[in-house]
């Protein structure tokens, strides 16, 4: 075939960004795309536009992880490339596609700045390289445009959506949501948001939708009580979730308790189950009329200032060749809808949609990062339970009254606000005390107080986990003369943490301090960092919460560490905040 050198418009319709998208392109990819219309339109003029012929020696390799779903159709175009000779500005370009959850490629990416082995990044949503960028200690990513979109929708059995009144009626998705996990209907399947971009967007459009709150409910009430049924039926990962399916018909596992007839998918994933070999049954989509939130796939640049000009001149030559005609042809024919091109009706119908649902209408604005961190943090304090191994300073300074709080100490107000904070939690949270100072065992910093369990287990001796640890506050005292051994103690929690992870459950460890670090034998924050982040593993998650208490302490520090785990750090002036700090870090980082 022809060779296919650079044409005049890199950004082919279908790779164009969304009209109200919440990111344009950064001025360096609007650089390349600049000096891609000065050079390579010079380069296919010169070579008599698509000239053909064999390709020259020079070649430029490209690596690309994608989302496994769209991998299939991005592997074709870079076969095809290859067989079409691509090139920009005379040399051969070469795209070796890798499949890989995007969650995975967020985290890592997101936590180490270190060269990935990748210049070319197709996640399914937006959402991912927000998460990547929002750490501070990510390697640097340039978002270009969309390269396909799907919306998420609930899939139903044929009988399930005959009974919600399918295709005829519609809803919102509080409304939907409802209808389905009332009594007696439908058991709804989804992929854990923290891990399925499917699942967040569903999650917070229930969050946001308007109406279907039953019986005067708060929409909160309602959300809350939404996410919980959805907790009981998640799976780990989308390519898990219609592994739950229920048969439909007589004799089949549509009533089987652990099978469900609804399921939280896109469309194109419905798409490519109706119409795989040996799949009778055909699922129907409900497109709830307050807008269906889009999978966007964003075509992305990693490190872009550590690639080559020609690297990034074929990297922008590829993406715009994800946009030509049989690219878009080859996405069409899997089930992915293209930017700025209306739905194709029949490829809709195949997926399981049908007039009058609202297929065609424009997806709403995508929701922004607060938003979904929102969602995030409601789903993690709604449906898991925490696991928390709280670390508080016992380092003489503790002992230090508190201006205008009548003689009270650091410590004492730092008691109380621990116990209303405790309060807080259900007798299925665990909740565990260490405190630490210098030396405070041996040459140990750091000491365990109270083993972290349920709170609503029985103790030896009488009570529960929560009666114990309310005397355990009450005991605490700073140590006369103990300075601040801050960082040994955090890594001892951290890899403690690490060791007793319980799956299903938020664990975190929370460290409060008055102080900057005072231990001049313990491990720099240097190696304090590098180690956590050698130590973080994303199937293990145990985040670092980190409140700075007092004028003495360092925000810098605590944020550098605890970012090293995907956590966070805070400051508060007076310990009486400590309380309100510590619920709003759990839901934000649980957000994360």
């Amino acid at each position: 075939m022809g060779r296919h050198s650079l044409p005049d418009d890199l950004t082919a319709p279908a790779t164009r960004p969304r009209p109200g998208s919440r990111r344009r392109r950064t001025v360096a990819v609007a650089t390349v795309i600049v000096l891609g219309l000065a050079v390579g339109t010079g380069v296919a003029a010169r070579r008599g536009v698509f000239g053909s012929g064999p390709c020259p020696g020079s070649v430029v390799n490209l690596r690309m992880v994608a989302s496994p779903d769209i991998v299939p159709a991005v592997r074709a175009a870079a076969d095809r490339a290859r067989k079409d000779h691509l090139e920009s500005d005379g040399q051969c370009v070469r795209v070796a596609v890798t499949a890989r959850d995007s969650y995975k490629v967020a985290h890592d990416l997101g936590h180490s700045s270190a060269e990935p082995g990748y210049q070319i990044w197709l996640p399914d949503s937006e959402a991912w390289v927000d998460r990547a960028q929002g750490t501070g200690e990510n390697v640097p990513l340039t978002p270009a445009s969309s390269i396909a979109e799907s919306p998420v929708t609930l899939a139903m059995v044929p009988s399930a959506a005959k009974a919600l009144g399918w295709p005829d009626k519609t809803y919102t998705w509080a409304g939907l949501t409802a209808a389905a996990t009332g009594p007696g209907q439908v058991h709804i399947g989804a992929a854990d948001p923290a891990r399925s971009a499917t699942g967040l967007l569903a999650l917070s459009s229930i969050a946001q939708s308007p109406g279907g709150a039953p019986g005067g409910d708060t929409q909160d009430t309602q959300v809350a009580a939404i996410a919980k049924v959805l907790s009981q039926r998640i799976s780990d990962a989308d390519s898990k979730v219609l592994g739950t399916l229920a048969q439909d018909g007589p004799g089949k596992t549509k009533d089987d308790p652990h099978r469900n007839q609804a399921l939280v998918l896109s469309e194109q994933a419905a798409y490519a189950h109706n119409t795989a070999r040996g799949h009778t049954q055909r699922l129907r989509l409900f497109y709830p009329k307050d807008g269906t939130p889009q999978l966007d796939y964003p075509y992305t640049l990693v490190d872009e200032s550590e690639l080559t000009t020609d690297q990034s001149r074929a990297a922008m030559r590829f993406m715009a060749y994800l946009g030509e005609r049989p690219s878009r042809t080859e996405l069409d024919r899997q089930g992915f809808r293209t930017p700025d091109q209306p739905a194709t009706a029949s490829r809709v119908e195949a997926a399981g949609g049908r007039s009058p649902q609202p297929y065609t209408d424009a997806s709403p604005e995508p929701p922004s990062e607060d938003v979904l961190d929102e969602a995030l943090g409601m789903w993690t304090v709604t449906v898991q339970s925490a696991r928390l191994t709280t670390v508080v300073d016992a380092s003489g300074s503790m002992a230090t009254a508190v201006p205008g709080k009548g003689g009270r100490t650091r410590m004492d107000i730092t008691k109380a606000s621990l116990r209303e904070a405790l309060a807080q939690f259900t007798p299925r949270d665990e909740i565990g005390l260490w405190d630490f100072a210098t030396h405070l065992d041996g040459t140990r910093d750091y000491r365990e107080r109270v083993p972290t369990v349920r709170l609503g287990a029985p103790v030896k001796g009488g009570g529960t986990q929560r009666d114990r640890l309310n005397t355990a506050f009450a005991a605490l005292r700073p140590v006369p003369g103990g300075a601040t051994g801050l960082y040994d103690t955090t890594l001892a929690a951290f890899q403690d943490a690490r060791k007793t992870y319980v799956h299903g459950k938020f664990n975190a460890v929370v460290v409060l301090t008055d102080g900057v670090n005072e231990d001049d034998h313990s491990i720099s924050r240097s190696a304090l960092t590098a180690k956590l982040r050698e130590l973080d593993d994303p199937a293990r998650p145990v985040p670092l919460i980190m409140i700075a208490v007092g004028p003495d302490t360092d925000r810098t520090e605590v944020e550098q560490v605890a970012k090293a785990t995907g956590g966070a750090g805070y400051q508060v002036s007076d310990p009486s905040q400590i309380n309100s700090v510590l619920l709003k870090a759990v839901m934000e980082v649980g957000g994360r």
